[in-house]
């Protein structure tokens, strides 16, 4: 069975729920699957974010360079670098496996780092 992980696609539902279009989203990983964790998308839906426009995608240069802003999730070296970007790593665990009760701390990290940068762009 392929791995389901989904912290890229949480952010994003997270940030995009609570900035709306105030903030341009994009969603990638350094090993991404073809499917969403379900329990991720429980957790997801049990906050009121929408993750219809969430799938797994790659992380490349090409999105690396269209970002101002890169939130990395413990990827490490695997993580394309780009001059000028701004980066953040927020070392969240990885849902893949975890009960639901642990898929909603890990959402409710990735909220909080979610709510402190949106407090300090003014959004």
């Amino acid at each position: 069975m392929q791995p389901q992980r989904g912290r890229s696609q949480m952010a994003a539902a997270l940030l995009t729920h609570r900035a709306g279009s105030d903030v341009q989203v994009s969603s990638a990983g350094t090993e991404p699957t073809t499917v969403v964790d379900p329990l991720v998308v429980q957790a997801l839906t049990e906050v009121g974010a929408d993750v219809s426009a969430t799938y797994p995608k790659p992380l490349t240069d090409e999105v690396v360079q269209a970002a101002d802003i890169v939130i990395t999730m413990g990827c490490g070296d695997a993580c394309p670098i780009a001059p000028g970007r701004r980066y953040l790593d927020w070392p969240v665990p990885d849902p893949e496996g975890a009960p639901i009760a642990v898929v909603r701390e890990i959402r409710d990290e990735i909220d909080a780092h979610i709510t402190e940068l949106l407090t300090e762009l003014g959004v």
